[in-house]
């Protein structure tokens, strides 16, 4: 569960909501693939620490030469779009191990040809 509010400098500040923080990901794409890093199912969660949002994914494989601008592109899709997030971590993780079988969305299986 995410914990929505933070204090900064004794003022609450009322930060995105996971689903809030997915839609805005549904804009950052694969560049090799073509596909949202959310609708690929690689965002696996979402944390704060203070006003740093801390996604958690994973890549389409360990050897993703495009890792770094995926990162970049979610640091400032979220940095921008919500001007309470002050910094972006993306904490890459390889479990449990990418499958887009069960982890797309029915369009992105679609669009990779997934029956």
């Amino acid at each position: 569960m995410i914990d929505e509010t933070t204090a900064q400098n004794g003022a609450a500040a009322e930060m995105p909501s996971e689903a809030e923080v997915r839609q805005a990901l549904k804009s950052v794409y694969d560049p090799e693939i073509g596909l949202s890093v959310e609708d690929l199912g690689l965002v696996y969660g979402l944390r704060y620490e203070g006003r740093k949002a801390i996604i958690i994914m994973t890549l389409t494989t360990p050897m993703c030469p495009l890792g770094p601008v995926i990162k970049t592109q979610a640091y400032s899709v979220l940095t921008s779009r919500f001007p309470q997030i002050e910094d972006v971590d993306i904490e890459l993780v390889w479990e449990p191990r990418w499958d887009p079988r069960t982890m797309a969305s029915e369009e992105a299986k679609a669009e990779l040809g997934i029956w």
